[in-house]
């Protein structure tokens, strides 16, 4: 079985969504040893920003006019599109930045639909879990309610573009202990953590049996 996992965070290892991605995929090998593990780490290795771009202009370009740009971007494209239809399960560590989805895993977004073909669901009933971080709290009820941008596109790309079965799981306030104004929240961050991290444990194990 090959599963694909995507990390975007830019805190190396004190990033909470990788935090969260090693406890699924710890659980998910340990409950079927034979996995094979694909990884993108698009925070370390981004992709290059004008790929994107290059890939839908050369889509439009008949193939010999195409220039090396183009031909480039296309077979990046291409590329990532197959990672992700060649995989049998998914696991996507996508945290929230400036209040949306980050530009590493946006360009890596892009870049797969620009590979995939139209309306393809590269994902077609596979289990995908979308582990995404914030550093606050934007629940109801919150100053900041309505501010993520990021978790309700990634269900629509993972889920209803993609056609995953999605298990989501999120984890806020991991900016407590970090940032000194949110020091009154160490109890409420700590148990979000805690049960963040049982969600990524039983999605692992749960998932890895399927």
């Amino acid at each position: 079985m090959a599963v694909l996992r995507i990390d975007a965070s830019i805190q190396g290892p004190r990033s909470a969504s990788t935090e969260l991605a090693d406890l699924v995929e710890a659980e998910w090998t340990a409950t079927r040893p034979g996995t094979t593990v694909v990884r993108r780490h698009l925070g370390a290795e981004p992709l290059p920003a004008d790929a994107w771009a290059s890939a839908i202009h050369g889509s439009f370009t008949p193939e010999e006019q195409r220039s090396d740009a183009h031909h480039s971007a296309l077979s990046l494209a291409g590329s990532l599109a197959g990672e992700l239809r060649d995989s049998e399960a998914v696991i996507l560590a996508l945290p929230l930045y400036n209040y949306g989805i980050s530009q590493h895993a946006k360009a890596w977004i892009d870049l797969v639909m620009a590979g995939g073909d139209q309306g393809e669901k590269l994902l077609d009933g596979k289990p995908a879990i979308v582990l995404t971080t914030r550093g606050g709290a934007y629940g109801p009820g919150t100053p900041r309610e309505g501010w993520d941008h990021n978790t309700d596109y990634l269900r629509r790309v993972v889920a209803d573009i993609w056609g995953a079965d999605l298990t989501l799981i999120e984890r806020e306030f991991t900016l407590v202990g970090v940032n000194p104004a949110l020091d009154a929240f160490a109890e409420t961050a700590a148990l979000m953590r805690k049960t963040a991290h049982e969600a990524a444990v039983a999605a692992g194990r749960t998932l890895a049996v399927r």
